[in-house]
């Protein structure tokens, strides 16, 4: 029997905890406005996640888990061709690269964090096929979904107060003139790290987030925590309409507005992590 619907209708938590209290087994399959997903589940519990046609195969996941090199993404992808996930797996293990637990470890977190995204799908049809299963050579796990549902909840609650705060991802981003004084507390992460580097009247939000592959939720999260630390405001896009129809189809422009605020506020950060 096969389970279809709206996630206006139907939320994403309901979805599973149905699913979790029915022991389901089968594929839900979630169509956003430009991406799918698919979630496997086995008896209730979450065994496999994929967004779109993305590489899922494990040496795939271990280069987006930040587990491996691009480097040693390539070398492994190479040496392995031909090979099963679970015989890559078990390849890794023998040759002491990884441990059981580190590539189940790695498989559930990125697993659980593909569903995790999709509480933050507003709109969205979807479906559930009981006789839809991922290919017998990939490795399954299993997570329960009562703490999925719970996280899933939370950044419910985030992304409706960040949507208030950041209404527009159409709009622009630019350094202000004099940076707070809590710069000398200040530790960027590695997204936040890329977002700062093409800030630029110029470039849209919409624009920055689809050039570093961050969700809405992802690039209105760092972009809040860099406007709480007085790195930046938001403006209208220079040179540009609003609002933008075809979101990442013009190039991020890479060269500052203002070449000497940015210099010296860049300048002013890496001196002051160097010193931390």
């Amino acid at each position: 029997m096969t389970l279809k619907g709206n996630l206006n209708d139907f939320s994403l938590s309901q979805l599973l905890n149905l699913i979790s209290l029915a022991n389901k087994t089968g594929t839900l399959v979630v169509e956003g406005q430009s991406e799918a997903a698919r979630v496997f589940f086995r008896e209730g519990k979450l065994a496999y996640a994929q967004f779109g046609q993305e590489d899922n195969s494990l040496v795939g996941i271990l280069h987006k888990t930040n587990r491996i090199s691009a480097a040693q993404y390539r070398g492994i992808k190479e040496k392995s061709e031909g090979l099963s996930d679970k015989e890559l797996g078990l390849m890794l293990i023998n040759a002491n690269y990884f441990s059981q637990q580190d590539i189940f470890s790695c498989l559930q977190g990125y697993f659980t964090e593909v569903v995790n995204k999709l509480f933050t799908w507003m709109e969205g049809f979807f479906h559930f096929e009981t006789n839809l299963t991922p290919p017998n050579d990939m490795i399954m796990v299993k997570v329960s979904l009562e703490n999925i549902i719970l996280e899933g909840s939370r950044r419910i609650k985030e992304t409706e107060y960040l949507k208030d705060e950041i209404p527009s991802l159409e709009m622009a981003l630019k350094f202000v003139d004099r940076p707070g004084s809590n710069l000398r507390n200040i530790n960027l992460s590695k997204q936040e790290w890329k977002v700062i580097s093409v800030v630029n009247p110029k470039n849209t939000m919409r624009q920055i987030a689809d050039a570093h592959h961050l969700s809405d939720l992802e690039i209105r999260r760092i972009v809040f925590s860099l406007l709480q630390a007085g790195l930046i405001e938001i403006v209208r896009p220079i040179g540009r309409h609003l609002p933008v129809h075809s979101p990442g189809s013009l190039p991020i422009d890479q060269v500052p507005v203002n070449k000497e605020e940015r210099k010296s506020l860049i300048h002013r950060i890496i001196s002051r992590i160097r010193s931390l």
